[in-house]
């Protein structure tokens, strides 16, 4: 075994399923089960269900699944040793030393990284203080009249303008060029193949992780010279869309609800101001992934954005996001500044107490905005305020807030309650005849496009293929079939297998049925990756919905498979057969000519 069974056993044993996944996705019970919307595709219906029984879980939507180990490689984007390790700090579970994959030695490991990302925060914050760094300090402290307590609470440095200072004392601490290209650290020079300090002639942001480590950094020009930011790429420690800027600190002051802006400078402004809960999402772009990590913290997000068009067209793209994991959604709109570091320094903390009582729902926002656009005195032009305003109602999903909205809508437009629902209720009519279309052209397009991604073999022996995973699904969910092919009372062996991935799940299985304590499909996850682990839970589940899975289900199945594979093989001998009897014909010419 690569990781000791022992040591998996235990923390699959203390970290529960439902409590694991419930901090990352809201989970409403189901009879035995619990569902929600899956994390892993965009659905508005919950198809994502945990069994705590079997302590698996499954997305009948996207197919992914797994065990809660396969869950947190997939959410947390981590390897199998890497996601063991992960639950093991979480649930209390001390791995022995030498436990471990091999995979974890290989290359460069994420806690190396971690403590050259550290060292390089230091680097950064001595030079700040340093004489060298009074440029940085001046920007900070008097352009942006940040207090030094502030400075170090957040531990912002200066990166001097030297193409080798930070690499020299990286150098001089041990790292390798190859640890500073991995880190985005540094960048090689073509003209002579050595490194270069990427960050130069910048106040510098460090990124912490919410458990503590320096994982990135952002970078900013004093001046008006661009690019005004420069940020850290992903690494093997850090994916901008799965962190936040100052998360670490607004994780424990953002029970009620959470402040998110754009930039460094409103988030370090406002929690020098005491409003702790705020954080930037590295950019406008929030994705899918920040938002739900957002909802393991608060489930109200106010969102801050600059004033601007770039900041406007943000709010209305990121609403929908928080929506789609079921955050509440609030906007702020400051005036008299385009954004929070602006207001603070001109107003003072008392004045954005007042402004976030004024913060309005949503939905509030987009009527005010939609409303906004047109005049509302001229009928041509209500109408078709009316039209957008009706578009956006039908797009929520619940029917309570709906009707709500439906009422708002009408008082602000002037119109009855009976129309606007009217109308409503026919652009979610052909709303959902196109998204059924939509998803109908897509899913042949990919069938056509692209087959299997996790078994490209499958194309080309569907038959087979469907054999191959009713056997598979039957032996993984039934100990007595693994016995009776393990006895040979059911003869089947690799090679009866069609393709290589379904082949390789076989041999795993039975190997580990053999040889390591018997078959267990989570320790699977040591050996393929959470693409495969969600085929082969599809393939359980499956046989778990057909009543008839004895014995005979699986002879029948494994006759199915020998003889698609006879097939396939007779096919490929025909070509072969033919070009043979073609030579045997010309050689027997040949030999008849030479014989006149």
């Amino acid at each position: 075994m690569l990781i000791d069974r022992q040591v998996v056993d235990e923390i699959r044993s203390r970290a529960d399923i439902t409590e694991i996944i419930g901090s990352y996705v809201t989970l409403r019970r189901a009879g035995s089960n619990f569902s929600g919307l899956c994390p892993f595709h965009n659905e508005k219906s919950p198809s994502f269900t945990v069994f705590p029984d079997s302590q698996n879980f499954y997305c009948f939507g996207c197919n992914v699944g797994g065990d809660v180990i396969t869950f947190i490689m997939r959410e947390e984007n981590l390897t199998y040793p890497e996601a063991v390790s992960f639950l093991a700090a979480r649930v209390g579970v001390v791995i022995p030393e030498g436990t471990g994959s091999g995979r974890q030695q290989e290359g460069i490991s994420r806690k190396r990284l971690y403590e050259l990302n550290r060292a390089a925060a230091k680097y950064f914050h001595s030079a700040l203080l340093s004489p060298e760094g009074q440029a940085g300090m001046d920007y900070l402290t008097k352009t942006r009249a940040l207090s030094r307590a502030t400075v170090n609470h957040f531990g912002l440095g200066f990166a001097p303008d030297s193409f080798f200072g930070l690499s020299n004392a990286m150098h001089a601490a041990g790292y390798t060029d190859e640890e500073l290209y991995v880190a985005f650290l540094c960048g090689k020079s073509k003209k002579t193949g050595k490194p270069y300090d990427y960050f130069r002639n910048r106040v510098i942001f460090p990124i912490i992780d919410t458990a503590g480590n320096v994982v990135a950094f952002g970078g900013r020009v004093m001046d008006d010279s661009k690019p005004k930011y420069l940020n850290t790429n992903d690494t093997p420690v850090f994916k901008k869309g799965r962190n936040l800027f100052a998360l670490n600190f607004a994780k424990n002051h953002c029970a009620g609800e959470l402040i998110i802006c754009e930039g460094y400078m409103d988030v370090i402004a406002l929690h020098a101001a005491g409003f702790e809960n705020a954080v930037a999402s590295l950019g406008t772009a929030l994705t899918d992934e920040q938002a739900r990590l957002l909802t393991r913290y608060t489930k109200r997000i106010v969102m801050l954005y600059d004033s601007d068009e770039a900041g406007q067209r943000a709010t209305a793209k990121n609403m929908k996001t928080f929506a789609a994991v079921g955050m509440e959604v609030r906007i702020l709109k400051l005036e008299g500044a385009k954004d929070a570091d602006e207001f603070l320094r001109k107003y003072g903390p008392d004045a954005f107490r007042r402004a976030m009582g004024q913060s309005v729902t949503g939905f509030t926002y987009k009527m005010n905005t939609i409303t906004g656009k047109y005049n509302m005195d001229l009928p041509e032009e209500k109408i078709r305020a009316a039209e957008e305003l009706c578009g956006e109602i039908a797009t929520v999903y619940s029917a309570v807030e709906r009707e709500v909205y439906v009422d708002a809508a009408a008082q602000r437009l002037g119109l009855t309650a009976d129309a606007v629902r009217r109308d409503v209720d026919r652009i979610r009519k052909k709303k959902v005849r196109e998204e059924k279309a939509r998803e109908s052209r897509e899913a042949q397009m990919r069938a056509r496009n692209f087959g299997d991604r996790v078994n490209p073999d499958a194309v080309n022996h569907v038959r087979a293929v469907a054999a191959e995973e009713a056997i598979l699904g039957l032996l993984m969910t039934y100990p007595e079939h693994r016995r009776a092919v393990e006895t040979g009372e059911v003869p089947l062996c690799a090679d009866d297998f069609v393709t290589g991935l379904n082949r390789d799940i076989f041999v795993r299985m039975m190997k580990m049925e053999a040889e390591d304590g018997g078959f267990d499909y989570g320790l699977m996850g040591q050996y393929f990756s959470p693409d495969v682990m969600g085929r082969m839970q599809q393939m359980q589940q499956k046989r778990r919905m057909l009543s008839e899975n004895g014995i005979a289900v699986l002879r029948s199945a494994v006759d199915s498979l020998r003889e698609e594979k006879a097939q396939g093989d007779a096919r490929q001998a025909e070509p072969m057969d033919a070009i043979r009897q073609m030579l045997d014909s010309k050689r027997k010419k040949n030999i008849t000519e030479k014989t006149k």
